[in-house]
């Protein structure tokens, strides 16, 4: 549980200090965008009321506290899941990305109802119209290992 401790704050603590960074004190929440290396890397002010791509953004005062209570509920799961069949390390610290991860955006739609999104990838002639930012891809990252390096009981990787 230690390194799920340590990845959960490590995480949390990278996504609110460059969320910080971003709308604050680079004032992207003012300026709308910022080029940093076109297309493969931009800034895009983005405020997303519901989850995955805008999703459920209709009602966003009812709609922010249920997903807060659903990432707190599966926070909750999580921890519950890594206590009664702990993992290796690669699963351990899975779930220490996704529980950062979820943490960060729970304090995001806390802070300034909604989850503070700036993050914008293009390639190879694709425009992407969406922003994400750290949070979501430790959410990614997180779920996916949980899936690749489930708990011993599970099949998965040994208790270390």
């Amino acid at each position: 549980m230690k390194r799920v401790a340590l990845v959960s704050v490590l995480v949390f603590v990278l996504d609110q200090a460059t969320k910080f960074w971003i709308v604050h004190w680079m004032r992207l929440d003012a300026r709308g965008a910022i080029d940093v290396w076109p297309p493969f890397l931009n800034l895009r002010m983005a405020w997303n009321y519901g989850i995955n791509f805008g999703l459920l953004s209709g009602q966003a005062d009812m709609t922010r506290w249920i997903l807060i209570a659903v990432a707190l509920g599966i926070v909750l799961f999580v921890l519950v899941w890594m206590r009664r069949d702990p993992p290796g390390p690669w699963g351990a610290a899975s779930a220490g990305l996704l529980i950062g991860g979820a943490l960060g955006n729970v304090v995001d739609r806390l802070l300034y109802g909604a989850v503070a999104d700036f993050l914008n990838m293009s390639c190879c002639g694709i425009d992407n119209p969406y922003a994400f930012n750290v949070a979501d891809i430790a959410i990614f990252a997180g779920a996916a290992g949980l899936v690749l390096f489930p708990g011993a009981k599970s099949g998965g990787e040994k208790p270390s």
